[in-house]
């Protein structure tokens, strides 16, 4: 095994460089978010009320709601279906009340669950098969597409995790150094 294994394929097939290119920026999304405290986890730069542990819980959200409710119809499991809808911010506004622990291991199991179904949908039906969300006018939107709006949900979020990163500790850089591993738990 590399020790750099969110690196994407050099020459893969489509579905192998999108699934790639979704895994390196998650895995530098969660090595920007690592080993963070409390305190580490809610500091925000300027006006801005962005935090990491905003960050991991809107995206532990967002990939739920895109691997389960866009691509299959499922309802959503704790803590989603309990959540102040359709507050859209309650992610990044409640993470606050949340510990650290919770914040990682919300999204780390959000993520998953979420590379178990996408790879379950590839198998069964590639990028080209029609997912059960639609425009509202009865089209429905490809796996192809939710997979697509993954790598720009992440592109933008990591970009924020990346300056609030360097505001906590100084961390900077593009993705995780050779080897690294989450910590889990995290440092309290």
């Amino acid at each position: 095994m590399t020790d750099t294994p969110w690196e994407p394929p050099w020459a893969g097939t489509e579905a192998e460089h999108l699934t790639g290119a979704l895994d390196r920026l998650r895995a530098t999304f969660r090595w920007k978010a690592d080993g963070l405290d409390a305190n580490g986890l809610a500091t925000r730069i300027g006006v801005s009320t962005l935090s990491i542990g905003g960050l991991l819980k809107h995206l532990a959200f967002v990939e739920d709601y895109t691997f389960a409710t866009k691509m299959t119809g499922a309802a959503l499991d704790a803590p989603w279906h309990t959540a102040e809808w359709p507050h859209a911010d309650w992610p990044f506004t409640s993470a606050a009340d949340d510990t650290p622990g919770q914040l990682y291991a919300y999204w780390d199991d959000a993520v998953e669950r979420s590379r178990a179904k996408l790879a379950a949908a590839l198998a069964s039906g590639g990028l080209d098969q029609a997912a059960h969300v639609t425009d509202g006018e009865g089209n429905h939107a490809s796996l192809r597409r939710l997979v697509c709006d993954m790598i720009e949900e992440y592109g933008r979020h990591t970009g924020h995790a990346d300056l609030l990163r360097e505001a906590v500790d100084g961390r900077v850089g593009e993705d995780p150094p050779p080897g690294w591993q989450p910590e889990s738990p995290p440092t309290p």
